[in-house]
C-alpha cells in the first residue's frame, strides 16, 4: 500500500531517533539484581521501547523485566512480530563508538543495529503505521520485545510460563524471503586442571573469536557469527596451530579442532543434510583461568541429527582429550511447514513489497523462534546481504529500515486483515 510507504517515509527521522537512543544502552547481559533478571541494561532497552508504545496508544504489559508486549488493538492476538533487545558484547575492531549511532552515506552502525534493536524498531513503526492510518484488522497483534535471546532465551522462557503466545508469530531475527527451518544447537562447556602457558580467547561463545592471546603475543582472526564460521577466522584454533605443541592438553584441542576445519570432522562430526546443509562446529572460547583450562563449543547440526547423538560423540572426544564436561546443553532442530496458510501469506507479501521471489530456506543460526512450533524467521538481513551481525561495524541501512517496517506493516494488514 502506498500509504504505508508514504506514512514510514514521513516518519524516517523518528525511526532514526528511536533507534539511536536505543544503541546508545549497552544492553549486553549484566548480573542478576532484584527485579533486573538479566542486569539493569537489558531492562533499560525494553523500557524504552514500551515508553514509545504506550505513546502510540498500545496496551503494554512489562513481564518483570524479562520481556515486554504491546497490542495494537483489541482484538484477541492471533499473530507476535518477536523481537529482541539485548545485544552481544562490542568487541574489538569498530571504526566509530559501538554504542553510538553513527551514519555513514547510507548506514546506520551501532551494536544491535541488524540484530535486533534495527528490526524492532522497523516493527514498531510497522504497527504504528497500521493503527494510525487505520488499516481495518479483523484479528489481534502483538508486539513482543526480549532481553536475553544472545544469551538462551531465558527471557521468552519466562514469558512462556507466564503469558500464552498467538497462535502465528514470525521475528525479524533472521533473514527474507522466510527461514522455516534451523538447524539443532549445542554449546558445550569443558575444563582440566592447566599448568600451561596463558590462554585468553573468544568473549561469547556463538561467535567466531577474532582475537586469543597468550602473555607474549596476540593471534588474530576475524569475528563471524558461529552459524557461519567459513566467514570468519578462528583467532584460538590459529593460536592452538602456531602454539599446541607447548601442553598436552593444547596439543589435544589442535587435533580436534585444526585451524580452517568448520564442520567438527575431526571431533568424529562432519554431518549434513541435503536441506540444512553441512553441520559447524566452532570452538568459540579457551581461557586459562584458576588453574584450569576452559572452553567452550558452538555446535549447529543438521535436520536428521539429534542433541543426544551430537552430543555423545563431541562430549566423548572431549574426554579423551583429557576434559571435564562442565555443561552440555542445546536445542533438536526445528522445522515449520513450508506450506502452511501463514508462511505462504508471509512469502506472498514479501514477493509483492519486494517484486522478487519469495522461498523458504534453512540456517545454522537460530532465530528466536527456534523453539516456538510454527514460529518462522521473517528478516531482517535480504539476500546476499551482511550487516555484520555480531561484528564490529554493524549496520542497517536507512533504505532497509523503512523496507522492514514497511514488509511487517504489509504482512500484518495481508495476515489480520482477513
Amino acid at each position: 500500500m502506498t500509504q504505508i510507504r508514504q506514512y514510514l517515509e514521513s516518519h524516517i527521522d523518528d525511526m532514526t531517533a528511536l533507534l539511536r537512543e536505543l544503541v546508545a544502552v549497552p544492553s549486553v547481559q549484566g548480573d542478576a539484581e532484584e527485579g533486573f533478571p538479566f542486569g539493569r541494561e537489558p531492562a533499560r532497552a525494553l523500557e524504552i521501547m514500551l515508553r514509545e508504545c504506550r505513546k502510540a496508544g498500545f496496551d503494554v504489559e512489562n513481564v518483570e523485566n524479562y520481556a515486554g508486549s504491546a497490542d495494537i488493538n483489541s482484538l484477541e492476538a492471533q499473530l507476535a512480530v518477536l523481537t529482541h533487545l539485548d545485544v552481544v558484547p562490542a568487541g574489538d575492531g569498530w571504526s566509530s563508538p559501538p554504542f553510538e549511532l553513527t551514519q555513514v552515506g547510507d548506514k546506520l552502525v551501532g551494536r544491535g543495529t541488524i540484530d535486533d534493536k534495527g528490526p524492532a524498531v522497523a516493527a514498531f513503526f510497522a504497527a504504528k503505521a497500521v493503527k494510525e492510518l487505520g488499516i481495518p484488522l479483523k484479528k489481534g497483534v502483538r508486539l513482543i520485545f526480549g532481553t536475553n535471546e544472545e544469551n538462551g532465551s531465558a527471557d521468552l522462557a519466562y514469558y512462556r510460563s507466564k503469558r500464552t503466545l498467538p497462535p502465528m508469530v514470525f521475528t525479524p531475527d533472521g533473514e527474507y524471503p522466510v527461514i522455516n527451518a534451523e538447524k539443532g544447537m549445542l554449546r558445550v562447556y569443558f575444563s582440566a586442571k592447566y599448568s600451561g602457558i596463558p590462554v585468553r580467547g573468544g568473549t561469547v561463545i556463538n561467535a567466531v573469536p577474532a582475537v586469543c592471546s597468550d602473555d607474549a603475543d596476540d593471534y588474530f582472526g576475524r569475528s563471524a557469527h558461529a552459524s557461519t564460521p567459513e566467514k570468519g577466522e578462528n583467532a584460538i584454533t590459529k593460536f592452538l596451530d602456531i602454539q599446541g605443541n607447548l601442553h598436552p592438553l593444547l596439543n589435544n584441542l589442535s587435533e580436534l579442532f585444526p585451524h580452517g576445519e568448520f564442520n567438527g570432522r575431526s571431533c568424529g562430526l562432519g554431518f549434513r543434510d541435503d536441506i540444512s546443509g553441512d553441520m559447524t562446529c566452532v570452538l568459540s572460547m579457551l581461557n586459562a583461568r584458576d588453574g584450569r583450562l576452559c572452553g567452550g563449543i558452538d555446535i549447529r547440526f543438521p535436520l536428521d541429527r539429534t542433541k543426544a547423538e551430537i552430543s555423545g560423540i563431541i562430549c566423548e572426544k572431549l574426554r579423551s582429550a583429557g576434559f571435564e564436561i562442565d555443561s552440555c546443553e542445546g536445542v533438536e532442530p526445528h522445522c515449520t511447514d513450508e506450506n502452511s496458510t501463514f508462511v505462504q501469506a508471509l512469502l506472498k507479501t514479501y514477493e509483492r513489497v519486494t517484486g522478487k521471489n519469495g522461498r523458504c530456506i534453512a540456517i545454522g543460526g537460530g532465530t528466536y523462534v527456534h523453539e516456538i512450533e510454527g514460529g518462522v524467521a521473517f528478516g531482517a538481513e535480504y539476500p546476499g546481504e551482511d550487516g555484520h551481525m555480531h561484528s564490529p561495524d554493524e549496520f542497517i541501512t536507512v533504505g532497509n529500515l523503512l523496507k522492514n517496517a514497511e514488509i511487517m506493516a504489509e504482512a500484518i494488514a495481508e495476515i489480520c486483515g482477513q
